[in-house]
């Protein structure tokens, strides 16, 4: 456990060397600017990172409970035996004040991450990517509708295939499982009673689990391997700026 005299230098010199901090201890926070909060003293985690912002977390839930964007002002001291950490925001002249009781860990680190982020297709994505290619499903499929309302719900694109046969498609994001089979073999039900056309139904997900197999040979229902980061990679090659309507034939 650093002593607060130790902890003071530590920070300091980690802040001047752009190093990220993590402080762990039990605390109090006061916070003013376009309102003013107090919170009474309790463990927490403080992160200073090199862009200079700073985080306040309790023990518990993802979101911090005070934090700060890059371009902060600090000022590291020791009064009256509690380690202070104050943060000014330098456009907004927001301030919280960090006061330690006590610190139990003290982190100063020297971490670089210069990793590519990617973030995949969501079920909306990749609905939109059958929508623009839907040769992506297989070759001669013709969208005529999409989101289209029937009794147990919506259809998520409702397609022609190169036989004019109706072609019910179900998209899922992930591992499909038996919840995803009956709900397209319901869609398929309402379809075909209203349709003179032979219907397809075609489960589009990245997998099925194993317990699904036969249900999907006795449905006679399809599945057809559909990745989000396929879809992905594809949907930056088109403008997504283009209305879905416009994929209708």
């Amino acid at each position: 456990m650093p002593r607060i005299k130790d902890a003071v230098p530590i920070i300091q010199k980690g802040l001047s060397e752009k190093k990220a901090i993590i402080v762990i201890g039990e605390c109090s926070v006061d916070y003013v600017g376009r309102a003013s909060s107090k919170l009474k003293l309790g463990d927490r985690i403080v992160i200073i990172k090199r862009d200079s912002s700073i985080l306040v977390h309790r023990p518990r839930d993802y979101s911090p409970v005070n934090w700060q964007p890059p371009g902060c002002l600090f000022e590291i001291q020791s009064l009256n035996d509690f380690l202070s950490i104050k943060a000014v925001h330098k456009k907004s002249k927001e301030t919280v004040n960090i006061s330690f009781k006590r610190v139990y860990t003290l982190l100063v680190l020297d971490i670089f991450d210069t990793g590519e982020f990617t973030l995949y297709a969501s079920e909306e994505d990749m609905q939109r990517c059958i929508l623009s290619h839907p040769d992506i499903i297989e070759s001669g499929l013709k969208v005529i509708s999409y989101e289209k309302k029937i009794e147990p719900g919506f259809v998520d694109v409702y397609c022609l295939d190169s036989l004019n046969r109706l072609v019910v498609v179900e998209i899922k994001r992930r591992i499909a499982g038996i919840d995803a089979v009956m709900q397209l073999e319901k869609y398929l039900e309402a379809v075909r009673k209203y349709s003179n056309r032979e219907v397809r139904g075609v489960l589009a997900a990245p997998g099925i689990s194993r317990s699904v197999q036969k249900s999907l040979v006795a449905l006679n229902i399809e599945f057809k391997p559909l990745s989000p980061k396929k879809c992905a990679e594809l949907l930056r090659k088109t403008s997504e700026s283009k209305s879905l309507e416009k994929y209708i034939t």
